[in-house]
């Protein structure tokens, strides 16, 4: 439980943690609808879910504050990690422990941004997600013109994903050294999505850090490679 401060009264009738407020791709900040921090990138919250994932008001267009000392509550259910419980391939995964986001944002192939409603404590309401498991061809780096087949994937994932609600699963390590959430992405039919990239051809499986399932990706690219798909399609 997270205890917050008496800051001020939103209007004459007292607060309203349901109020929308506006948090940026980047930043730490919460906003008003009019604030010029918006202008690159919007993403709309509730003031509780705001304030309850570490949000702060913004000096500049000052937006509505929780008005009492509350408790905001969070989510301490442990995370669904599939080397703990003993997963050995995506298909077998529990859909129903897993942490439910919505993908409100596209990176590229293999990254995405969610938001996560009901936030366990160890994540934050807007996270970056960095697929586990898979390494689609470059389309954003800002030193390498994009690859073969990148913008493909790139395609691929958007059209998947953004705007629609996915599960989250986990493996050994949380986050990478830039700070995204690493992650087995499920779609609502229960299929992993980072192993339909591998499956069919947007990806290699990228074995250079072991995950729970390396075994079953190396097995996709193999299929995927053999049949010609997507990157193994002689393009290059």
């Amino acid at each position: 439980m997270l205890l917050l401060a008496v800051m001020c009264i939103i209007g004459e009738a007292g607060s309203n943690h349901d109020v929308v407020v506006y948090v940026t791709n980047t930043g730490r900040l919460y906003h008003q609808d009019s604030c010029r921090s918006l202008r690159q990138s919007r993403i709309p919250l509730t003031l509780s879910d705001a304030v309850g994932s570490g949000y702060n008001p913004c000096s500049t267009c000052r937006p509505p504050v929780i008005s009492s000392s509350v408790n905001i509550p969070q989510n301490n259910a442990p995370l669904y990690r599939v080397n703990t419980a003993g997963i050995r391939t995506s298909g077998t995964a529990d859909i129903t422990r897993m942490v439910r986001a919505d993908v409100v944002g596209h990176v590229d192939g293999d990254t995405v941004r969610v938001r996560i409603p009901n936030t366990p404590a160890s994540l934050n309401v807007i996270e970056t997600i960095r697929l586990l498991g898979v390494d689609t061809p470059e389309t954003v780096h800002p030193n390498r013109e994009a690859e073969f087949f990148g913008q493909e994937a790139s395609d691929f994932t958007r059209a998947a994903l953004l705007g629609n609600t996915v599960y989250l699963a986990f493996d050994w390590d949380l986050r990478d050294r830039y700070g995204r959430l690493l992650a087995y992405i499920y779609t609502e039919d229960g299929r992993c999505f980072n192993a339909r990239l591998v499956h069919e051809g947007f990806s290699p499986a990228y074995v250079q850090f072991r995950f729970q399932f390396m075994d079953e990706f190396r097995a996709l690219e193999q299929e995927a490679r053999r049949a010609g798909r997507g990157i193994w399609s002689g393009g290059r």
